[in-house]
């Protein structure tokens, strides 16, 4: 595989595109449609031009948690806590920022409404600290978290955010990150397009708080990819083997749904049902085994999501059309716009 540098893939963006917050009507987008042919300007409820029947379109349900949490080391420090994974019913691994790391046995008192609840640091890995509480994780979240928005946006996360920054579709509880290009949707849009005959499946990806962090190495090959959580459920593994098989599309709604489709699929493209890790790191050159298009928001500069999209349109085409959505002011990222991209090396 020939060498791949990260400054391959840097674009010039104008900080007032990045979205800072959702418009008030999810499918209100616009969406920007992308082949090795064509580059054109839509709105998001064109989708349903695009989609035909008998396609397969896979989700990813996740449910984004209320992941970041404030408070105070027993020395009145302050801490802020940002959780990477539940790990257990009363585990978890947490990014946490503080003035002095806490070591094991600290234990950081987190507050809301003036109630505060104790957890204790137990352990490190890497750059994560293995936190215990003193009751279940999800309970201690839904009552002292916060909606843990991406870095880029730049307001605290308000009441609205709750059930923007989470798609309608959300069931699984373990996210500290949205599956954005879902957010697009709406329940009755999903409900034209199952009546329209397109098959809608759903997997589960909880999207961890690496997502955001930057690639540091200029050789994409010494990039180490973080690890994510996915379900892959055996009767949407079986629908999507005879989607292949019948030479029906299989659509992904989201990178994080792309890699989970491309995780569970070996060699010759057949789907394996299961729940395990990935750390697939998709750039130029990965074969798809699956995937024949995507619907996904547009993505920072140099990062993972960029060198994905890539390898399913052209590093060139991708670059191309990310300058026209520049030109054309797009809303950039979680609450932006939205892209539909076909699988280059499928199309015609």
């Amino acid at each position: 595989m020939q060498e791949q540098h990260l400054s391959d893939f840097d674009f010039e963006l104008p900080p007032e595109l990045i979205a800072q917050y959702p418009l008030e009507n999810r499918t209100a987008s616009r969406l920007l449609h992308i082949t090795k042919d064509v580059i054109e300007d839509c709105t998001f409820t064109d989708i349903e031009g695009f989609l035909h029947e008998g396609d397969l379109l896979v989700a990813n349900n996740t449910k984004v948690i209320k992941a970041r949490l404030l408070g105070r080391k027993a020395t009145g420090g302050n801490v802020e806590a940002l959780i990477e994974r539940v790990t257990g019913e009363r585990t978890a691994i947490s990014m946490v920022r503080a003035s002095k790391s806490p070591k094991p046995g600290t234990v950081l008192y987190f507050e809301a409404d003036g109630i505060e609840e104790p957890v204790m640091v137990t352990g490190r890995q890497g750059q994560f600290f293995e936190l215990e509480f003193e009751r279940p994780v999800l309970d201690v979240l839904e009552a002292f978290g916060r909606v843990p928005l991406p870095p880029y946006i730049t307001h605290a996360a308000q009441k609205s955010d709750e059930s923007r920054y989470q798609t309608v579709y959300a069931r699984y509880p373990g996210a500290v990150a949205a599956p954005t290009a879902g957010l697009h949707f709406t329940e009755d849009l999903l409900g034209r397009l199952a009546a329209k005959g397109v098959d809608i499946e759903y997997v589960t990806l909880h999207v961890g708080a690496g997502t955001f962090q930057p690639v540091r190495v200029e050789n994409l090959s010494e990039h180490q990819m973080h690890s994510e959580w996915f379900n892959m459920p055996e009767d949407v593994a079986a629908r999507i083997n005879r989607a292949k098989a019948e030479g029906r599309r299989v659509i992904a709604v989201g990178t994080t749904s792309l890699r989970t489709i491309e995780s569970a699929a070996d060699a010759v493209g057949h789907v394996a049902a299961g729940a395990r890790d990935t750390s697939l790191f998709i750039m130029p050159d990965y074969r798809f085994r699956i995937i024949d298009a995507l619907i996904t928001n547009f993505h920072l500069p140099k990062s993972t999501l960029v060198m994905l999209v890539s390898a399913l349109a052209g590093r060139e085409r991708i670059l191309e059309a990310y300058r026209h959505a520049v030109e054309e002011k797009y809303r950039f990222f979680s609450y932006g716009d939205a892209c539909f991209i076909e699988n280059a090396r499928l199309a015609g």
